[in-house]
């Protein structure tokens, strides 16, 4: 059996104390894995490593470090089978879906090694003719991240490189559910040469090793994704040494659909968006508003392209649309949305219950849902599901249903499909949400910035903004001693 090591000051170790945590198979129940489970001593260690290796890290200069990040990157384009396979035993997602998300990690490392080398800096003209001020840009220091099993890989990469390519080192904690690819991905980096220290990983309860990463004040910058709850608690508990965060919170994602739009391509985009990585994704769609005249043809076709996504074990079935759920706490939450919604008026119009077969008997698969006559009394309207669940409910006129879609706490993600220019313009400027996508349903590119509004978090990653998550700023003001003046 495959058993996981924790990453500290450059050496696999075994935990301090010898603990493991089990890891499982969500498409069979199965043990596949034991995993070290990190104590205070073995956090404390990597700490104290990241803050030993990050004045020589810093010191290099942004091609040095790039070309370690560059290295990784053919590292893990080498790997990216393997991974993704690891993925997939240990999340539930299907295989190439996986593979790709190790793909899109390592584009982020190609991506930062490069954007590392564009923070430039500027020079002020003062009034006096002999004095300047300079604006430079250096590393915060040693910084956390604390990741979340949906998108083990990709997740913490973005973190990893953003910090890295600043000249931050980093101790990382993977999620405990799904430690297997991510420490996987990190082992690329360290057997492509990135110094003792630079990243270390260690894994564990967030409540226990998350704390530990928080309050201690060597690290200057903790980056997570996760629920909003766990947010608000890492903000306050940032507050005491006055550390910077940056949150990917929760989110809560609609999608209005207007009578202009090409509904084939919005049908496509909405089974897409709702039901990839069942459901468990910040920026999934949860909700549906569709333009009234329309909304019959579109659910029947909704429906249709639902029933045509194949869910299987994603290891076996290969290609599969769908793999299984990644716990049962996530199924439970599933179900308690779908059996709330109907005790208050809703109808099941499809799935809504494990699929037929033995080889769903073990695993947490479900099959994709969607709710009708569903109004904002209903937690599928109004909490995130993080399960394959989406509601659709008509609306009359387009300020009804930009007002029904910023009925939420939450501000991550939004879509619309409209050919009509003035209602796009509309959508884009009055949706209240840190991204915003028309006429597809990629919220989120490498080399844009991503983050959320109101509850849905604080920061960005990906693009420029993910960079300078890792970058204090300093003005340096300078007067020149000309002996001739």
């Amino acid at each position: 059996m495959r058993e996981q090591r924790l990453l500290i000051d450059g050496e696999w170790v075994d935990a301090s104390d010898g603990g493991m945590c089990k890891v499982h198979n969500p498409a069979t129940g199965e043990v596949i894995a034991k995993a070290a489970l990190a104590t205070k001593e073995d956090i404390g260690r990597a700490i104290e490593a990241a803050g030993k290796a990050f004045p020589g890290w810093a010191r290099l200069s942004p091609t040095e470090r790039g070309a370690h990040l560059r290295a990784a990157s053919e590292k893990v384009i080498a790997r990216h089978k393997e991974i993704g396979a690891l993925m997939t035993e240990e999340q539930g997602k299907p295989l190439l879906e996986a593979q790709g998300e190790v793909k899109k990690a390592a584009l982020a490392l190609r991506y930062y090694a490069e954007e590392g080398e564009r923070v430039y800096g500027r020079i002020i003209a003062n009034a006096e003719r002999d004095i300047e001020s300079r604006v430079i840009y250096q590393p915060i220091g040693p910084t956390a991240a604390i990741t979340p099993w949906n998108y083990p890989v990709e997740l913490l990469a973005w973190k990893i490189c953003g910090a890295l390519a600043a000249g931050c080192t980093m101790v990382a904690k993977p999620p405990s559910l799904t430690p297997l690819s991510p420490f996987a991905f990190m082992e690329c980096m360290i057997d492509a040469g990135l110094p003792p220290g630079v990243l270390n990983a260690v894994n564990g309860p967030g409540s226990m090793v998350g704390r530990q990463l928080i309050e201690n004040p060597i690290i200057k910058k903790v980056a997570f994704t996760g629920s909003t709850e766990v947010g608000r608690s890492i903000a306050i508990d940032c507050a005491p040494h006055l550390k910077k965060f940056s949150l990917e919170l929760g989110g809560h994602c609609p999608m209005i659909v207007s009578r202009n739009c090409d509904i084939e391509a919005a049908v496509k985009g909405a089974t897409r968006r709702s039901f990839r990585n069942m459901g468990q994704i910040c920026i999934a769609i949860n909700r549906l508003y569709v333009a009234r005249e329309i909304h019959d043809t579109f659910l029947e076709k909704l429906v249709a392209e639902t029933q045509k996504l194949k869910i299987g074990n994603g290891l076996i079935s290969v290609p599969c649309d769908l793999g299984c759920m990644a716990s049962e706490e996530g199924l439970a939450k599933a179900k308690e949305h779908i059996a709330d919604a109907l005790s208050k008026g809703a109808t099941l119009t499809c799935g809504g219950k494990k699929p037929e077969g033995d080889e769903f008997e073990k695993g947490y698969f479900f099959e994709p849902t969607i709710l009708t006559g569903v109004n904002h009394k209903m937690k599928v309207m109004t909490e995130e599901t993080f399960g394959p669940v989406v509601g659709v409910m008509p609306f009359d006129d387009l300020d009804e249903a930009i007002a029904l879609a910023n009925d939420t706490p939450y501000g991550l993600a939004a879509y619309g499909f409209t050919d009509n220019l003035d209602e796009a313009d509309k959508l884009m400027r009055e949706i209240i949400a840190g991204n915003v996508a028309i006429n597809n349903v990629d919220a989120g590119v490498m080399n844009a910035p991503y983050g959320g509004w109101k509850e849905s978090g604080q920061g960005h990653e990906h693009g420029p903004e993910g960079l300078f998550e890792y970058l204090q700023t300093k003005h340096l003001r300078v007067r020149y001693l000309h002996s001739d003046r």
